[in-house]
Order: structure tokens, then C-alpha cells, then sequence
């Protein structure tokens, strides 16, 4: 098999949301990495796996909601290290917490977590993953029982983890997240994250004390009441992965299955949400 790519680089608005179901769409089919770009990201796939209709059943760009536009090149090889590397950026919160890959020097944080990406994409939601590792950082955790749903590359489920909370479950659909954050958790010696793979549906007779819910807006909405039913009562869960203007839709879901709102936080247009049962 030869080693030439195809090169798709899409500009997608809103950028933030349309990327996250762009690439899990396109993960679907022979793509086999993504970078972010200041507009939207490129998707990379080997030619040999390439076919013209690769793209003819991927839905968000059929929908109206979204604009996506993209153009293709011919690609003889592509380092993939090189390419997230140029584009991944450590997260480094209020000095306490500092969120990088081996190649990013050491800081001084109180909480140092080590991440490697397969891919780079995901460094466009440093927003909210920066909202909740602050929520995360003025809460005493130790000892709860800690579900980190949509884990991404874990992130959130270590620091949960290195502020004491335990056991942690860690669950995403993708099992490319399930694969990264089984390696994450290891890389940084955690000890009591178990990671699976699945959805909301993986919840059914299980209980928290602390929910950590990083997705977005419709997912959270749809899988509501399940995360509500995991909660202990007196639990806290942790929301975000959706803008200013989507508040009041999430806030009424969650005063209509019970829970009470204490606070907010803000980030660009980004907001996090904390309420308890």
C-alpha cells in the first residue's frame, strides 16, 4: 500500500460544533487523522482507501445549519507527529494546571497531566475543557465516585483523579478517545479510571457523586434524564460544550428532572454549567 494521502480541508461555521460531528462522521470511513485549522480542520485519508463517493452520505454537509466548504490535495507523505505537533497548544489554567504533551516543557502546576494525542484535533475546545478544570480545581473531590462523560483523551477524569477523587468511570463513543484515554490514564499512572466504550446507555444502574459532562448541547439535552438517574442525591455534575445562548435550553432540562443551578462560568462564548441534585 502506498503511502500518498488525499488531503481534505474543509472551512466549516460555526466552527467549533461543526467540527466535532465533522469528524466523527468522517472517522466513520477511511480517514484516519484530523488537524485543526484556524477555520475548520483537514482530514487526511490514503489514497489507496480513497473512493468519489466517500463523501456522498456524510450529513453534516447536507444540513443547513452548518457551511462547509473544503478543497482536496495530493499529499506524498504525511509525519503526523509534525503535523499536531505544529498545531496542539498545552493548556496552562490559572498556573495550577497544566495540560501538555511530552514534548512541551514542565511548569511548575500543581497538577502536571501528559497527554499524547493520535490526532490533533480537539485543541479547539480548550474553552470548555479550560471551564471545567476549573471547576474541577476549587472543588474538594476527594472520595467521589466520578463519571467523566464524552472523556476525550481523559483529561478531566486525571485531574478528578489527582485531587482524589475515586473510582472514575470514563466513557466515549468514539473508540479512538476509548483507546487514547485507556493510554492517558496509564502515561499518568492513574489508578483507579476505568474507561469504556459506548454512551449514555453504559449508565443504566450506576451511581455518582460527581458527573463531568464535556460534550455538546444536543447530547447532553437527549441523554439528560440518564445522567440525572446516575446522580447520588446531594451530587454535583459539571456541564459544558455549548455556548451562552444555549443556557436557557439546559438550564430548564435540568430544573425540570430537579437539579438546582450554583453557578457559572464563562469563557469567550463558551460557558460551563455546575449543578447539584
Amino acid at each position: 500500500m502506498s503511502n500518498i494521502y488525499l488531503g481534505y480541508h474543509f472551512t466549516i461555521e460555526p466552527k467549533e460544533l461543526g467540527s466535532e460531528i465533522l469528524v466523527a462522521e468522517l472517522g466513520e470511513k477511511a480517514f484516519e487523522s484530523f488537524t485543526e485549522t484556524e477555520n475548520g480542520i483537514s482530514a487526511f485519508v490514503k489514497k489507496d482507501l480513497w473512493d468519489e463517493n466517500i463523501l456522498d452520505d456524510i450529513y453534516i454537509l447536507q444540513s443547513e445549519e452548518f457551511k462547509i466548504e473544503y478543497t482536496i490535495e495530493e499529499i506524498d507523505q504525511v509525519n503526523w507527529n509534525e503535523e499536531w505537533e505544529k498545531n496542539f497548544e498545552p493548556i496552562d489554567v490559572d498556573g495550577k494546571c497544566h495540560v501538555r504533551a511530552p514534548f512541551h516543557p514542565k511548569t511548575d502546576a500543581e497538577f502536571d497531566i501528559l497527554i499524547e494525542p493520535k490526532m490533533s484535533f480537539g485543541t479547539g475546545h480548550h474553552e470548555t475543557t479550560h471551564m471545567m478544570i476549573q471547576h474541577l480545581l476549587e472543588m474538594d473531590v476527594t472520595g467521589l465516585k466520578t463519571l467523566d462523560m464524552g472523556c476525550g483523551t481523559a483529561i478531566l477524569a486525571i485531574l478528578a483523579e489527582m485531587k482524589g477523587a475515586e473510582p472514575i468511570d470514563a466513557i466515549d463513543i468514539d473508540n479512538w478517545c476509548y483507546l487514547n484515554s485507556i493510554e492517558n490514564a496509564e502515561r499518568n499512572n492513574c489508578k483507579h479510571i476505568s474507561v469504556y466504550e459506548g454512551d449514555a446507555a453504559l449508565l443504566a444502574g450506576k451511581k455518582y457523586d460527581l458527573i463531568i459532562a464535556n460534550i455538546n448541547r444536543n447530547i447532553l439535552l437527549n441523554d439528560m434524564q440518564a445522567y440525572v438517574d446516575a446522580l447520588n442525591p446531594k451530587g454535583i455534575i459539571l456541564f459544558s460544550g455549548f455556548y451562552e445562548e444555549d443556557i436557557p435550553f439546559i438550564d430548564a432540562s435540568c430544573v425540570e428532572k430537579g437539579l438546582t443551578y450554583v453557578k457559572k462560568i464563562q469563557r469567550n462564548n463558551w460557558v460551563s454549567l455546575k449543578y447539584v441534585n
